[in-house]
């Protein structure tokens, strides 16, 4: 019955797709390397959602880019596994959207491969967040050096017209653009050129120190954690020696990240807050807690019953697998006719 099922959703996504095609095709990924944070959230989720409800999104957990900092098998599994129910839970609806395990495409390895014979080496060691991963302390390792590669695969197999990217990201998507402009030179107009989409509003997430939020920094808001951690993070956020009569600065990460729960009206009485005096950065990041319990309080309750169910999350990938191979085939297959590599008439 299960499989009856799921065939009949596939014929559904066939039919679906020819309807979709003039719909804008819409790309992105996370990598499982852990807890959800706000930074991931806002940075790209929230998007992601609202992508859903008018584009032909496609998204994918990336497990062969997590694979370059060389997790156990057993924290990229659980990993996976808990970053499939936090999409799902936080409104990723795998009915209208294509949503898959990265390694459940294998053909993403295959066109890297070709791709990375019209890469320069010289591009890539221009890439920064390779060398920005290496000052962290992070081993270097081939897999690390030609993650941008693997990224062009990524968007380019799927003709992905637009990648929502946060700052960080934007370099490799102009490699990606690069490449892919490249290759249409030498083999004639096979791939799509995509256009990113940097939100300017949520360019960067502050963390508690004020950097970018990053596991990398330690400075992260987790979204899935216990109250009492996620209390504590916040309470933590860097704030500015101001007495309390005078006016405090906005430009730190405490209102930053308070005005991401707001709209334009009441980040404009948060404004004016702390514009005047009188105004306590404790009493603003217990508000600050509550906000952010009340708005994920939905979320956390759907993802733990997604935990509780495995094997219907394991359904779910095995669908999205499914349906992000039949675009993926018909992708390679165009690759490798302008190749040469479909040599057989």
């Amino acid at each position: 019955m299960a499989s009856i099922l799921i065939h009949g959703i596939i014929q559904k996504h066939i039919i679906g797709y020819v309807e979709s095609v003039k719909k804008m095709r819409v790309l992105s990924g996370i990598q499982p390397s852990g807890t959800l944070h706000l930074g991931n959230y806002f940075g790209m989720m929230s998007r992601m959602v609202r992508y859903q409800s008018e584009n032909d999104l496609f998204c994918f957990i990336a497990n062969y880019h997590a694979q370059t900092t060389i997790p156990t098998a057993q924290t990229l599994s659980e990993n996976t596994f808990n970053a499939t129910c936090d999409f799902l839970a936080l409104g990723i609806d795998p009915e209208i959207s294509t949503f898959w395990v990265q390694s459940d495409v294998p053909q993403v390895a295959e066109l890297m491969w070709i791709l990375s014979s019209l890469t320069s080496v010289g591009s890539l060691d221009r890439a920064t967040s390779y060398k920005d991963k290496i000052a962290q302390g992070i081993k270097p390792n081939a897999g690390l050096y030609s993650y941008p590669i693997l990224m062009a695969a990524d968007i380019l197999l799927f003709d992905a017209e637009l990648v929502p990217v946060g700052k960080d990201q934007k370099q490799h998507l102009e490699m990606t653009r690069d490449i892919a402009t490249r290759f249409n030179n030498s083999f004639g107009q096979t791939l799509i050129i995509p256009e990113p989409d940097i939100e300017k509003e949520t360019q960067l997430i502050p963390g508690v120190d004020g950097k970018k939020m990053s596991k990398s920094y330690d400075n992260t808001i987790p979204i899935f954690d216990s109250e009492e951690n996620i209390r504590k993070r916040i309470m933590t956020i860097i704030t500015d020696a101001a007495d309390i009569n005078e006016p405090k600065d906005k430009d730190t990460p405490l209102f930053q990240l308070y005005s991401l729960f707001l709209d334009k009206q009441d980040q404009s009485k948060l404004s004016a807050r702390y514009d005047g005096s009188g105004l306590k950065y404790g009493d603003v990041k217990k508000e600050l807690f509550q906000k952010v319990m009340d708005h994920f309080q939905p979320f956390r309750e759907k993802r733990a019953s997604l935990i509780s169910r495995p094997k219907e999350v394991e359904d779910i990938l095995r669908l999205g697998a499914k349906k992000a191979n039949i675009i993926a085939e018909e992708v390679l297959d165009r690759v490798k006719s302008s190749v040469g590599m479909n040599y057989i008439k």
